[in-house]
Formats: C-alpha cells, sequence, structure tokens
C-alpha cells in the first residue's frame, strides 16, 4: 500500500534528522572546538539527504498513492494529516535549492562556534561577517518560500506556522497596553529582599537540585538525562530519549533550578508523544527539517514556561519544596523563608539578559528581537548597525544600559544556526502557557489541590491529554480551540500577571 511505503520512507526521514540531532547535541555539550568544521559539514549532509529524501520519486510516488487511500477518512484523522504534512513539505522544500540549505546548514553548524567566541571576548565584529551571511541567505530563504506582506512571514513560517509582522504588532500592541501599567507600578514599589539568590551555591550541588526538581514534576529520566551548555536547550531522539541542559553560575543559583524546570517542560511534551507516532510525520517537522513533536515552536514553549513559571514560581511549589533545597545547600538558607524566597525569585526589575528576565519584562525582550529581525530582512538595518540598534532598544524598551556585546547583541545563540523568524515563538508560547494553566484548573479544580501538594500528575496528565499526545496531528490554534475553545488569547496571560504581580508587591486591585 502506497500509505505504508510513506510511512517507511518518512521514517527514514526522522532518522536523519535524529542523528542531526544527536551530532547537534554533542557539538552543544560535549565536542572540542576543533571540531566545528567538519561537524558543520557533517551535519549539511544529513539535512540535505533528508531533504533530498522528502523530495524523492519515492516519496512522490508513496505520497500520490496514499491520497488516494485516505480519501475517505476524516479530514483530522492521522492518517489525512500525515498525507496533507507531506504534501506541505514536498512543495515547500522544491522551491528552495538544495545548494542554499547546504549553506545555511554549514554556516549554521560553524556559525555556534563563531557566536561562542565573539560571546567570550564580548566582540560582535567578530561574528558580524557569519552573521551577515546568514541575513543574505535568510532572505534568500524568504524569497524563495514566498509570502503576502513581508519577508519575515516567510521565515516565521518554519516556526509558527500562519503567523505574520502584521499579527504581531497588534498582539504586541495589546501586551503593553496590559503591561506597563504593572512595570511602572512596580517600579514605585520595594523590591523584595533577594540577596540570599547571589551567595555561593556549589555547582554540583546545583545540578543535583535542578536534576531532582525536574524528576520531581515529572521528566522521566529512563528517558533523559541533564547536562550543561552555554545556552539551555531541550533536544529529542524519538520521545524515548529526550535530553536537557542548563548552565550553572555557582554565585546566583536560579539559573540552573528554572534552566532545568524550563526544559524539562519542553521535554514532557516530547515524552507524551503518543508512541503510535514514533519515527512519522506527526512527530517530525518536516518543512523544518527537525524531529520533533511539537506542533509548533510557540506550542513548545508554552510547555516549558508553564512549568517553569505557573508552577516552578508558583508560592504553593515553595510552600512544598522550601526545606529540599535548603536541604540541598546546608546553612546557605537558613535566614530566610519560604514566602521571602517566592517574593525574590518572582521580582520584576527591568535587566540585560533575556534568560534572566522575570515574567512581567520578559516580553519586552521579545519585542525588540522582533522588531530588529524584521528590519534586518527587510533591509532597513545593516548588521554592522545592529548593536547600535539593540542598545537603543534596551534603553527604549526597559531602560537600562547595555555595557557591552556579550550582555547585549551577543546574549542569544539563536542568530548562529540561522534561527531567524523564531524568538515570537516564546511570547506565543507564554500568551498559550496562561491560556491552557487557567482552562486545565477551571476544567478540574482537582488539579489545584494536588498541586497545593505537589502533586504534579494530574495536571500533566491534562496536558498530556489536551496537548503532548497529538504530537503534530492539529495546528498551534486547533490545539488552542480543541483544549480551551478559541484560539490564541492574550487575555489570561495579562490576568496572570496582573493578578501576581499585584499580589507580590501589594499593589492596589
Amino acid at each position: 500500500m502506497s500509505y505504508d511505503k510513506l510511512i517507511e520512507v518518512s521514517g527514514r526521514v526522522n532518522d536523519l534528522l535524529n542523528a542531526g540531532s544527536i551530532l547537534s547535541w554533542d557539538a552543544r555539550t560535549m565536542m572540542p572546538k576543533g571540531g566545528s568544521e567538519t561537524r558543520s559539514k557533517q551535519l549539511a549532509t544529513l539535512a540535505v539527504a533528508a531533504r533530498d529524501l522528502v523530495c524523492s520519486d519515492e516519496m512522490k510516488r508513496a505520497l500520490d498513492g496514499a491520497e488516494g487511500e485516505v480519501k475517505g477518512r476524516a479530514e483530522d484523522s492521522p492518517e489525512r494529516r500525515i498525507v496533507a504534512q507531506v504534501r506541505e513539505a514536498v512543495d515547500y522544500h522544491e522551491r528552495i535549492p538544495s545548494e542554499l540549505l547546504r549553506r545555511k546548514t554549514e554556516l549554521g553548524s560553524a556559525g555556534h562556534g563563531i557566536w561562542a567566541e565573539a560571546r567570550e571576548k564580548a566582540d560582535f565584529s567578530i561574528f558580524a561577517p557569519a552573521l551577515k551571511t546568514m541575513v543574505e541567505i535568510s532572505r534568500e530563504m524568504a524569497e524563495a518560500i514566498g509570502y503576502e506582506d513581508h519577508p519575515y512571514d516567510a521565515l516565521m513560517y518554519r516556526f509558527e506556522p500562519g503567523t505574520t509582522t502584521s499579527q504581531l504588532r497588534t498582539l504586541f500592541s495589546r501586551l503593553r497596553e496590559g503591561m506597563l501599567p504593572l512595570v511602572h507600578a512596580i517600579a514605585e514599589a520595594e523590591q523584595p529582599r533577594s540577596d540570599f539568590l547571589y551567595r555561593h551555591y556549589p555547582v554540583e550541588a546545583q545540578m543535583g537540585f535542578a536534576l531532582r526538581m525536574a524528576e520531581r514534576i515529572g521528566y522521566d529520566l529512563d528517558r533523559g538525562r541533564l547536562d550543561t551548555t552555554v545556552h539551555p536547550f531541550e533536544i529529542s531522539f524519538t520521545r524515548n530519549d529526550v535530553r536537557i541542559t542548563t548552565r550553572v553560575n555557582p554565585g546566583y543559583m536560579p539559573m540552573s533550578l528554572f534552566g532545568a524546570l524550563h526544559e524539562a517542560g519542553h521535554a514532557m511534551y516530547e515524552q507524551g508523544a503518543d508512541p503510535a507516532y514514533v519515527r512519522t510525520p506527526l512527530a517530525t517537522d518536516l518543512v523544518g527539517l527537525y524531529a520533533v513533536s511539537g506542533v509548533s515552536f510557540g506550542a513548545h514553549e508554552s510547555q516549558s514556561r508553564l512549568w517553569e513559571n505557573h508552577v516552578g514560581r508558583s508560592r504553593a511549589f515553595w510552600e512544598n519544596h522550601f526545606s529540599e533545597i535548603r536541604a540541598a545547600y546546608p546553612g546557605t538558607l537558613d535566614d530566610v523563608s519560604a514566602t521571602e524566597f517566592y517574593r525574590a525569585i518572582n521580582r520584576s526589575r527591568p535587566s540585560l539578559i533575556r534568560v534572566e528576565s522575570d515574567e512581567l519584562t520578559y516580553d519586552f525582550h521579545i519585542m525588540l528581537r522582533v522588531e530588529l529581525e524584521s528590519r534586518l530582512i527587510e533591509g532597513s538595518l545593516s548588521v554592522d548597525d545592529l548593536p547600535e540598534a539593540w542598545n537603543a532598544g534596551m534603553k527604549d524598551y526597559l531602560g537600562v544600559e547595555v555595557p557591552d556585546d556579550a550582555q547585549g547583541v551577543l546574549q542569544d545563540v539563536h542568530w548562529s544556526s540561522g534561527q531567524i523568524g523564531t524568538f515570537c515563538n516564546y511570547t506565543i508560547g507564554n500568551i498559550m502557557a496562561a491560556q491552557l494553566f487557567e482552562t486545565a484548573l477551571a476544567a478540574d479544580p482537582g488539579i489545584r489541590t494536588a498541586l497545593n501538594g505537589a502533586d504534579y500528575a494530574p495536571l500533566r496528565g491534562w496536558l498530556d491529554e489536551h496537548v503532548a499526545r497529538h504530537g503534530r496531528r492539529y495546528s498551534r490554534d486547533e490545539l488552542l480551540v480543541n483544549a480551551t475553545g478559541r484560539a490564541l488569547d492574550p487575555e489570561p496571560y495579562l490576568r496572570h500577571l496582573t493578578s501576581k504581580y499585584s499580589e507580590i508587591y501589594g499593589l492596589a486591585a
């Protein structure tokens, strides 16, 4: 049968992409610096091989036959969705020259090492030539993919299908309207005590505690592991091997802890996918050439932000686990109460670093990056002028002065690998997280009771049922409508921020 053949061929595509992911994981965790050049060629070979298999005559013949075989099934059946996604991928990749993909992949792999050196030396000029080439490649990609209004829309399609620059402007405007009054009120309020977060916390103890907390909320260590890296990430090689990383600062403990909880949220999305979808297009992004079960980067981010912020930074979580963190660092937190710790890890103040920013100011970092990326792609901003534009934007959005490139324009890894168009996913994920969490609590009040008792299984079960198990079967908005009754809605997120920060800072309702 043609459909069975389609599954077999797409399974081989998944194998190639997982092999690339393993090499990518190694490059970002274990590989010596000298391996960068050859590793980039290895990854490019695998990416082009996967793309060529997607567009092969073998795949097309199977696809043509499979379309007839599944025609009588429901439009949203796994079989119909698999066939539709393969057709979409074939059409997409045939618009992009294989040589362009090879150039992008090679540069994306080599670019990580160049970026890491530039960041270490706080010198943007080291990274600028590679970024110029990546921007040029991205513009070529946008033209090949096609778009209606803005070339940036074409690049976002790979990460958040259907999202447009125009939609983001409207969404960001609503968020600023809802957030700025809180930001201004907090600026006038007394900040919680936080000195104890900056004491000495041994690296080994941090890694041990972070892993215990990740496992406590549901990360399956029989199918996962935790390592350190420069920029934390999660990566999966099917649902049966899902790895996470974090970074450790012995003088600032929250970085490792919340990095691990964040990446564990990503990991549980992958681990929770329907086992029947392993090695199928419902666990493979055939357009982005990435082996992943999450339906979009924003949907994926919703799970990491939900577990990190709505659970891991909640008052109940620390009322339950504060004795454990005290025990993990003997004597270090003896003069701190659970309430003081909760308020400290949720304090809000403008910061230089996106991954260390608080919930309330985080999205301003995203708005800046989206603005700069879209300007780079449309040509109204040059790479040489990027640091100056970055620094001006940070002053405008958050009122902070950027001291050097490492804490400014070089802080994110995304541009080094060619992930231009993905930053919007973080804010979309924040919005989705609040929408899903609010719905889960309303649909099953027992989830709140369980969370108050340090039982995370009911929430994890609800998310598995409504999000993770479906893999890539539904679009982002279909997933949201099925789970919450409506498409992407920023209002639950604004309610969450207003309620949480009003309580922490004693603001008038």
